[in-house]
């Protein structure tokens, strides 16, 4: 079977652009986007591939048949086409514009059997039989200036657009100008035009060549900018496409030249194929040299939209993010990474902070920007990560689809303030613990497939190092808590052993010298000074020994009204009362007696801080938390006294800080809090302190609804 040259152009263009659609189709894709440009692809392929039946046609009859075949994707080829650039350029698409599709429509149906009204017969020109119009073809000659319209809606949108947009919209622009073209080039047989104006040249079927290119074209501005894909990031799949069609064009080009000049012998044809062959292998070993296993591929990531520098950079710092032991470190490098090579406008870190059980802004870029308000579980970005473990969410109209979840739409409105292009969420498991929000880039380029696929893959390198770093902080702290135990139950016990005798000594001498004046006025303060060295001992001792708690179910309300009960004496004396408000009847698995405990201790800082006439308030408040099995609750303790001084709310976890007069057992030796603290942490929970001068203090217990059994590595950052 011979081909012509004529022949074989509508053919590799009904080819190129039925899989295009496939492809396209096969994305399951939501949105009017996608089904408008099934229709153009379709009907392109119906025109092409009538086009090239028609030019083998041996006889009139066969002939019109395939010419009613063609012409009906041809009616539908400039309205899909003008539909599709106002979508891709987003201008709103008035009702009246659909009107055209019931003209195309209506013409259609007069397409079918013998009726003559589009088609009114078929002539054999020189080199292949073609369609002579009838009435409807002059009234579908209309339709062109819908095509026409919107290349000038376009022209003037570009100008309002970014550098992305523009960009895509000249691809555009240049596709449907040169379709236009050449489409009416192939119309003109059609009305009996058969030689170029003023000249002896008979026209020259253009039209399916330009569909080619237009289908390319467009196919390649729908990959690299994802106006039909979920990802702005290029699937392999599509990767492998674009490879594989530009290597098929410029192997089809070389045939098409040896084919004007075909000599009809063998071995011409073979020499040819040889020929399309070498120059296909020679321009993927240039173009795609990591088909071959290595090489420079600045010019491939140029055909692919990615000709930036800062790659390497930040691959590097990827490939070293294992050597980060320290999180202050870390964050500046990434800060010169971002800013100074990828050149960010802004970012924004934000991670759960433990303390509050809140996700907060950690870090961000330019320090004055605007502050992003804490985040809690239920909010609506971190139920969008959590549902669908997407890798991230893009914010800018350019990178997103049509057809958005009503919780994609409010978790983008939450964070809009911030004016980000994308937010990537760091993942510990399947549970977000954390977001990086990136702005658009000072220089104005879009983002590309590259940056996005090293974005995610540093995210998440990011995820695992951070998780790490914050583990290892824990630990340091709980040795360090260990080290000062060790040293305090060493001291303590050496003291106690000291004054045992000398205790012992004192209470014997007491009872022996009643007569001596001078001696009964000095026993009473040493015996009392001895007392409180006794006291230091037992706190010490308490805050060394490493304890077991027994956990079980109690209720936490009844745990908090004992240590009232049992603070409400120092209360009355100072005239301070204690209100509790707010309290659950929730049972929590914790030790009773040590909960007790801490809660005594709090009260009574808030006590001795505390004016007279003023109260203490007591509440618990339940935090909304990702994880069903686990809830957590924040115990208050509010007083309304002269507050901590900045330099000293640093140091008060500090065992044996303290603001009060030393010496006494009434006034405390700076080992409350520390006590306080390590029982929060023996039940996996936390203690911050908030507190301004002449405002008072809030203390905040944040304990779990249940003890973790078998606690995961990096699993605490994640609830």
């Amino acid at each position: 079977m011979k081909f012509s040259l004529y022949e074989l152009i509508p053919l590799c263009a009904a080819i190129i652009n039925f899989f295009l659609t496939i492809f396209v189709l096969t994305r399951r894709l939501p949105g009017v986007v996608t089904r408008v440009y099934a229709l153009w692809g379709t009907s392109v392929t119906i025109w092409n591939l009538g086009t090239y039946f028609m030019f083998r046609a041996d006889s009139p009859e066969d002939a019109l048949f395939w010419a009613h075949f063609l012409q009906f994707g041809v009616i539908f080829v400039p309205i899909s086409l003008a539909h599709l650039c106002l979508l891709i350029a987003h201008i709103p698409v008035k009702k009246s514009f659909y009107a055209w599709y019931v003209l195309v429509t209506a013409l259609a149906l007069t397409n079918f059997g013998h009726i003559r009204f589009f088609v009114a017969s078929v002539e054999k020109l020189d080199y292949a039989y073609y369609s002579v119009a009838g009435p409807g073809f002059f009234l579908f000659s209309s339709t062109y200036i819908l095509p026409i319209l919107a290349v000038r809606s376009l022209y003037y949108k570009r100008k309002t657009l970014p550098p992305l947009h523009q960009t895509r919209l000249n691809y555009m622009i240049a596709a449907v100008c040169t379709l236009i073209l050449f489409g009416i080039n192939d119309t003109l047989p059609i009305f009996r035009v058969y030689y170029y104006p003023f000249t002896k040249i008979t026209i020259f079927p253009f039209g399916s060549l330009a569909a080619i290119a237009y289908g390319i074209i467009v196919g390649y501005s729908v990959l690299q900018h994802q106006l039909l894909d979920i990802y702005v990031t290029m699937s392999q799949v599509a990767t492998r496409f674009v490879r594989s069609m530009f290597l098929f064009l410029i192997g089809f080009g070389v045939l098409l030249v040896f084919s004007v000049k075909s000599h009809g012998s063998e071995t011409y044809s073979f020499l040819s194929a040889v020929a399309a062959l070498l120059v296909c292998a020679f321009m993927a070993a240039t173009v795609f040299p990591r088909i071959f296993g290595g090489g420079d591929d600045a010019l491939e990531r140029r055909i692919m939209g990615d000709r930036f520098e800062y790659h390497d950079k930040l691959k590097s710092f990827i490939d070293n993010l294992h050597a980060y032991a320290d999180m202050s470190l870390l964050l500046n490098d990434l800060h010169q990474l971002l800013v100074k090579a990828m050149c960010v406008s802004s970012y924004h870190i934000v991670l759960l902070d433990e303390k509050k059980r809140v996700f907060s802004a950690f870090r961000y870029y330019p320090q004055q920007s605007k502050e992003l308000a804490e985040l809690h579980w239920d909010s609506p970005i971190l139920q969008f990560f959590q549902n669908t473990q997407k890798p991230y969410l893009p914010f800018n109209i350019a990178y997103s689809m049509p057809g958005d979840t009503p919780l994609e739409r409010t978790a983008r409105q939450q964070l809009s303030g911030a004016s980000p292009e994308f937010c990537f969420p760091f993942y510990s498991g399947k549970e977000p613990f954390g977001l990086l929000l990136l702005g658009s880039k000072t220089s104005g380029d879009p983002y590309t497939p590259h940056d996005l696929n090293l974005l995610v893959l540093l995210v998440n390198t990011l995820s695992l190092i951070i998780n790490q770093i914050r583990l290892k902080e824990q630990i340091l702290v709980s040795q360090e808590i260990e080290l000062l135990g060790r040293m305090s139950r060493g001291m303590a016990h050496d003291l106690n052993n000291l004054m045992t005798p000398v205790w012992t000594y004192l209470q014997l001498a007491k009872e022996a010298l009643n007569g001596d004046s001078d001696s009964n006025e000095l026993l009473p303060i040493a015996a009392r000074n001895v007392e409180t060295i006794r006291a230091y001992i037992k706190e010490a001792l308490f805050f060394s020994n490493t304890q077991t708690p027994h956990f079980a179910e109690t209720c936490l309300a009844a745990t908090i009204l004992k240590a009232v009960a049992v603070a409400e004496p120092r209360a009355e004396a100072k005239k301070v009362s204690i209100e509790c408000m707010d309290l659950h009847e929730t049972k929590l698995e914790i030790d009773a007696v040590l909960i007790q405990r801490l809660i005594t201790n709090l009260l009574a800082n808030a006590i001795d801080a505390s004016p007279p006439g003023t109260t203490i308030e007591v509440r618990v408040l339940k935090r909304v938390n990702a994880k069903a099995s686990r809830e957590w609750y924040t115990l208050q303790i509010v007083d309304h006294g002269e507050g901590i001084t900045r330099e000293n709310l640093k140091q008060m976890f500090v065992p044996y800080f303290t603001t009060k007069d030393r010496g006494s057992e009434e006034r405390g030796f700076g080992l409350g809090l520390s006590i306080s603290r390590k029982i929060v942490h023996l039940h996996g929970g936390d203690m911050t302190i908030d507190s301004e001068e002449k405002r008072g203090t809030t203390v905040q217990v944040h304990l779990p609804s249940q003890q973790l059994k078998k606690p995961e590595l990096g699993a605490s950052f994640a609830e």
